[in-house]
């Protein structure tokens, strides 16, 4: 047992994505919860968090579950980009303190003063970017030191969340809320744009496939990932709507174009890699769909779910995953209970974009499938791979 605990905070991504997995389940289980009551006619008035539980929901899920998912990326990813120490011990307790400081204090805001609820939450992503900015220097090359302006980026969408709680007024919560999902989905552009078809590309040629192998087109790349960093950016200037409209339809169709020659087809057997395209898909799909309801065609909550579901929800499970079992010395072959996860998932994002979408009244009804099946989704990735988690890695 003592063992496995220090083992646990030995590696970044160990302690970050077990809390991830954890809290995505948790969170969800409380927002069902409160789902259930008001579906069935009940009201529920008293929380322990100040804000309203819509808004504590988005924010914990944007900033509390991927926060944790970043976080163990970050931490596991650039050491090995960059040749450089990776973090020790002391730090990753420290990290993963603040992170845990940000959730409770955000659950316990009801009692607390709303200065204190921002710096305790504030705090993590400072002292996450100060370790990256210490091993990035170490091989500084543009293309990894973006990331920094992209964590930014993010802290400043939370900001703007806490700025409104507080009372400063500013562009609003909701915008920080858009902002913070919206950052995230461009990290995810640019690194689910890298791995998604370099993974495909070493599997198909360990496999044995010499042509027709994952290709990308640079122009189409730099219109996706431009696009995908000004999006959040734009929402946080509060540019005009119909801007944001056009330049999110583009972006959706760049990301869909990318993906087309990433050979999507061949990797259908292999839930390890259709997991990142089916992440990747609902990428391009959610920033269409928002394009389309910031004109007035459809919903832009179920678009904004088909992100955060779909795209983040996805892509982390599916990196966190592969990251876990490949650097626990395990082979890179999904367990059936991890790889239903993966489908779980994409079907949530479906089901819940349809509740919001239909011309009958759905809502609660997709909202609560919707919710169980990220439910158990979170269970079965956190159970499978706890013991690859808390087991030894490949280089002891």
């Amino acid at each position: 047992m003592k063992q496995s605990l220090h083992r646990l905070f030995g590696d970044g991504f160990r302690i970050f994505f077990l809390a991830a997995g954890v809290f995505g389940l948790l969170a969800a289980i409380y927002w069902q919860a409160w789902l259930g009551v008001h579906a069935f006619g009940g009201m529920v008035t008293e929380h322990s968090f100040a804000p309203p539980p819509h808004l504590w929901h988005a924010h914990e899920m944007i900033f509390g579950y991927a926060g944790a998912a970043l976080g163990g990326f970050f931490l596991t990813a650039v050491p090995n980009w960059t040749g450089a120490k990776a973090a020790r011990h002391g730090f990753i307790v420290l990290v993963a303190g603040l992170w845990l400081a940000g959730r409770v204090a955000i659950w316990m805001s009801g009692s607390l003063p709303p200065v204190l609820v921002a710096a305790v939450d504030l705090a993590f992503l400072p002292v996450l970017a100060t370790k990256i900015l210490t091993q990035l220097l170490n091989r500084p090359k543009p293309q990894n030191m973006m990331f920094l302006g992209l964590l930014t980026l993010v802290w400043l969408a939370n900001a703007t969340v806490h700025a409104d709680w507080i009372g400063l007024g500013g562009p609003g919560a909701e915008v920080g809320l858009r902002a913070g999902l919206l950052g995230i989905c461009a990290m995810i552009a640019v690194l689910g744009g890298r791995v998604t078809p370099a993974f495909t590309r070493n599997a198909m040629t360990r496999a044995g496939r010499e042509t027709d192998l994952p290709a990308s087109r640079k122009p189409v790349e730099l219109i996706g990932i431009a696009l995908a960093i000004g999006l959040p950016v734009l929402v946080l200037a509060e540019a005009p709507e119909r801007l944001i409209a056009v330049l999110a339809v583009i972006c959706g169709a760049a990301q869909l174009a990318r993906l087309a020659g990433w050979r999507t087809g061949w990797t259908l057997g292999q839930p390890i890699l259709w997991s990142l395209h089916l992440a990747f898909g609902m990428l391009g799909a959610g920033y269409l769909l928002l394009g389309l309801s910031l004109t007035g065609m459809g919903s832009e909550v179920a678009a904004l779910h088909v992100l955060g579901i779909g795209t983040v929800g996805g892509m982390t499970v599916a990196v966190m995953s592969r990251a876990i079992l490949g650097h626990s010395g395990r082979a890179l072959v999904a367990p059936r209970p991890v790889a239903l996860a993966f489908g779980l998932i994409g079907l949530a994002a479906v089901i819940r974009w349809v509740g919001s979408s239909a011309q009958i009244d759905l809502y609660f009804a997709a909202m609560l499938v919707a919710g169980a099946l990220w439910i158990a989704a979170m269970a079965l990735f956190v159970l499978s791979l706890l013991p690859a988690i808390l087991g030894s890695s490949a280089a002891e």
